[in-house]
């Protein structure tokens, strides 16, 4: 009951915040209506479901709100963006991030900006919809989404007959889905409610303009990598992340066994720490007992350097539960909780060697990854990503 009530208060304070995003108050009203159907339990949630649950006779009204009705849609991103930092901001000492994912959704036709025949995560494969890039602010407390971009194809926007009929603006330009993520970050940092820590999967850990977009603002990242992804060991020494942990880390004394938790429950591997020629910049790459295969390796930074590293045992796990994702598209908060980061040996030294456990000699019963799901890096030459910079 208390939580019930509490939450009528929020939506009664966002949406006061939101009215002035209005040009009209029919809408604002029916806007009220709408976010108070999503957010309620109806088994399914469309115009006629979400008008019988406001009270609505009939579903136009819903309808001529998301079809017709006309709103500041960047002043309200702004709002809810504030409001969200305003009621999660974590204690002073607590841990906020910034989660980059994207997202899909289905569509039949070919009417609506952005569809294409593309990979859709809610779907497994490549289907006919559109991809949303998100941001959720993750805390201890809750997590919420801040901010969302479009990714529209560039044939969409190259062709004016077919940018008109999508009714896409002639000022807006083609964006891959990191720049869509700088998008939304400039938009954080702007009014001062960027979280001093962003993580990613592959998609945004690949993107060099990305890594030196939230360096050069002071954020530190946690971005997935691919193995083929290079490092600097020292001034002379450049290895991809799978061939360093063939031949650097080799031995078991340079690997950590621990469990982290995760949607399907806990699961273990074993990690190791690489320092680079920065003291900024690190690898953190895990392994599968069994197969050996490294499911995730991560490209760490942070300006001030190694002795402000946030508890890793404290990263929220929700930080990529704000909206539906899918296995293949999930954010590496959710594999990147071993442990505290202690200040590891000076830059010069390749490797930490954590000590290792008796867990670490003894692994935990645990399956070999399903065929499919993971697909290991074939052996090659180096690839051109940026390497983390020394």
């Amino acid at each position: 009951m208390v939580e019930a009530t509490l939450t009528q208060e929020n939506l009664g304070e966002l949406h006061g915040r939101l009215s002035r995003c209005f040009a009209r108050v029919e809408p604002r009203q029916q806007a009220r209506k709408y976010v108070t159907g999503l957010m309620s339990d109806l088994p399914r949630k469309n115009s006629w479901t979400l008008a019988e649950h406001a009270g609505d006779a009939t579903p136009d009204r819903m309808q001529r709100l998301l079809n017709d009705a006309v709103w500041d849609t960047t002043t309200a991103m702004g709002v809810i963006r504030r409001f969200v930092a305003e009621h999660l901001a974590p204690p002073a000492g607590g841990l906020a991030v910034a989660a980059l994912d994207e997202t899909g959704q289905e569509k039949k036709g070919s009417s609506t900006a952005g569809v294409k025949r593309q990979y859709m995560g809610c779907a497994g494969q490549v289907a006919n919809g559109i991809n949303t890039v998100h941001c959720s602010y993750a805390t201890r407390g809750g997590h919420a989404l801040i901010g969302a971009r479009l990714y529209l194809p560039a044939e969409q926007l190259d062709d004016p007959d077919r940018r008109t009929a999508l009714g896409i603006p002639t000022d807006v330009v083609f964006r891959t889905k990191p720049q869509l993520a700088i998008d939304i970050i400039t938009d954080a940092l702007a009014d001062q409610t960027m979280p001093p820590w962003c993580a990613g999967d592959e998609v945004y850990g690949r993107s060099g303009q990305l890594r030196r977009h939230l360096q050069d603002h002071q954020i530190g990242y946690v971005l997935r990598v691919g193995c083929a992804f290079t490092i600097d060991l020292n001034p002379v020494t450049r290895l991809r992340a799978d061939t360093l942990a063939a031949t650097h880390l080799a031995a078991d004394r340079h690997w950590q066994t621990m469990t982290v938790p995760g949607s399907k429950g806990e699961r273990s591997y074993a990690w190791a720490w690489v320092g680079t020629t920065s003291p900024q910049h690190f690898l953190l790459i895990r392994r599968h007992h069994l197969s050996g295969e490294l499911p995730t390796t991560t490209a760490t930074s942070h300006p001030s350097g190694p002795s402000r590293w946030p508890p890793w045992s404290r990263w929220p796990a929700c930080a990529g539960r704000s909206r539906r994702t899918s296995s293949s598209a999930r954010t590496t908060s959710d594999s990147t909780t071993p442990r505290s980061a202690a200040t590891p040996p000076c830059c010069a030294t390749p490797c930490w060697p954590w000590p290792p456990s008796p867990s670490a000699r003894s692994p935990p019963p645990q399956q070999p990854p399903a065929t499919g799901h993971r697909r290991r890096c074939p052996p090659g030459p180096t690839s051109h990503h940026p390497p983390i910079p020394g």
